[in-house]
């Protein structure tokens, strides 16, 4: 497929999707990659509190002008992905636009697996993100307390990838760039309150 076949599908979806209400208890907030609109289930309460702490935990060891969220579209026309990370690290400047953020402007995406659709996290956004530009990649999954941090971006065969790639459990501290995770404040699915 051509980049100029990608883009007009991609803007195709992207029109589709912005007309889109979904039925409860489908999110409001959709993605699009591989040619397909994702409709995704609304996050459960521990899904969103993992990423609640993951963003409290960043925000004070981040430098001036560089921000931990959790909310923001971004979006690569030409590569036909629009993609709401769990947990965005970025310059706040990146964020001052009325249009989606530009993906090479992160430093890093956090996604909060979530237990309806696990392959989304580990499959198609582990092949995506590195050829967004994303440098940094952490896959938290509360379905068996285990994290995993991808990044060092390489070409293989002209296909940029994660050529590093450390896994932990959650207890362990998570070094990312110059901040660190401590995973033992991540809640569990199905596990006692916290």
């Amino acid at each position: 497929m051509t980049a100029a076949t990608r883009r007009e599908i991609y803007r195709h979806l992207r029109s589709l999707a912005e007309h889109l209400t979904p039925p409860a208890p489908l999110s409001p907030h959709v993605e699009i990659s591989d040619g397909q609109i994702i409709m995704m289930m609304s996050p459960a309460g521990r899904h969103d509190l993992a990423a609640l702490r993951i963003e409290r935990q960043l925000q004070p060891q981040l430098p001036p002008g560089i921000v931990a969220t959790t909310s923001g579209d971004i979006e690569a026309a030409d590569l036909g992905q629009l993609r709401r990370p769990d947990v965005l690290v970025l310059p706040e400047a990146a964020m001052d636009t009325d249009d989606a953020i530009d993906p090479e402007a992160l430093l890093a995406a956090v996604e909060i697996v979530s237990p309806s659709n696990p392959e989304n996290d580990y499959e198609s956004k582990l092949r995506h993100y590195p050829r967004l530009g994303i440098p940094h990649y952490l896959i938290v999954d509360p379905r068996d307390g285990t994290c995993v941090h991808y990044w060092a971006i390489t070409s293989k065969s002209g296909v940029p990838e994660y050529s590093a790639r450390v896994p932990y459990t959650f207890g362990d501290k998570i070094a990312i760039s110059d901040w660190v995770i401590d995973t033992s404040e991540l809640p569990r699915y199905n596990a006692a309150p916290q």
